[in-house]
């Protein structure tokens, strides 16, 4: 009796801290992780079709990206704490459901994270360093801490470190600096408003209720649907450019125009035909474009 009493609560154990963990991977938010650590891996393809590279490089550049989104993404989490539990969107999130308690420990896990992901990033080559650490600062102080609360284009300041994961990538394999990717993530930084305007057009009256400066909270709904179809436009633009400068295939020139046509097309009928389900739909698929666009990359660099 006393055996199966130890076997049972060694199971329960093991079954809670389990659970406990998943939690601390829930706050880094792995949905988001997993599309820009997917432009990373795009990018490092990229380059590694047109400069020599290290398996070792790959295993470094991968978990540094990964620590590092996971980082930011928990940081932010920990800044954001008292709104997000008045947010109807954020308010299950571990941190203010009170399933992660106290909130410093979020707040080590995401520093760990980020820190492991500066070393091995210094490890890699002194640009990958460089990405890793503007990406890292950009997030949590420029965006975060000083601009999301301040600024109605709190998305435009913090938008460029969504573009430094595939700069990362990139300069992880090759070691210098081109065209590419910097299209590329300018292409990145250019989705982000689309892709986060059209989400606070849904939930504009939550970011209300906290004071959030968040454009479509601030202006009317037209205005805010002309500055993300603006965005959208170039960033079609940026997509179909990339082509000619990067030297790529046909594979990625029908990719970026069939869908980057379809993504615009939506946001330019949302335009005419305003309405908050549509910008909720037309937010559902902006994180398909991105990643079809980027699996492309990948496709024409693997032909």
């Amino acid at each position: 009796m006393e055996t199966m009493e130890k076997s049972r609560d060694w199971r329960e154990g093991w079954v809670g801290a389990l659970r406990q963990a998943l939690v601390y991977i829930e706050v880094t938010k792995m949905r988001s992780v997993f599309l820009l650590v997917f432009t990373s891996l795009a990018m490092m393809v990229v380059a590694a079709s047109r400069y020599p590279s290290s398996s070792a490089h790959w295993l470094l550049a991968l978990t540094a990206i990964t620590a590092g989104c996971m980082g930011a993404n928990t940081i932010t989490c920990y800044i954001d704490r008292d709104i997000d539990a008045i947010m109807e969107r954020t308010r299950r999130r571990p941190i203010p459901s009170g399933r992660i308690a106290p909130p410093e420990k979020a707040l080590a896990w995401g520093l760990f994270l980020s820190g492991v992901s500066l070393v091995l990033a210094w490890f890699i080559n002194p640009l990958s360093f460089l990405a890793m650490l503007l990406g890292l600062l950009d997030n949590v102080v420029v965006y975060s801490l000083l601009a999301k609360r301040r600024s109605p284009l709190n998305i435009i300041w913090g938008s460029f470190s969504g573009g430094l994961p595939a700069f990362f990538g990139w300069t992880a394999i090759a070691n210098r600096v081109d065209w590419v990717p910097v299209l590329v993530g300018a292409i990145v930084v250019l989705w982000i408003p689309n892709h986060i305007w059209n989400l606070a057009i849904f939930y504009s009256e939550d970011y209300r209720r906290v004071q959030v400066p968040m454009l479509p909270a601030v202006y009317s709904l037209r205005r805010t649907l002309h500055c993300i179809a603006a965005t959208v436009l170039l960033m079609y633009v940026f997509s179909l450019l990339l082509y000619f400068v990067g030297d790529f295939g046909l594979i990625y020139l029908f990719t970026a125009l069939v869908s980057g046509f379809l993504v615009t097309l939506g946001n330019l009928y949302l335009v005419w035909r305003p309405s908050r389900e549509r910008a909720w739909t037309m937010y559902k698929l902006s994180s398909p474009y991105l990643f079809i666009l980027f699996l492309g990359l990948i496709l024409d660099a693997v032909k």
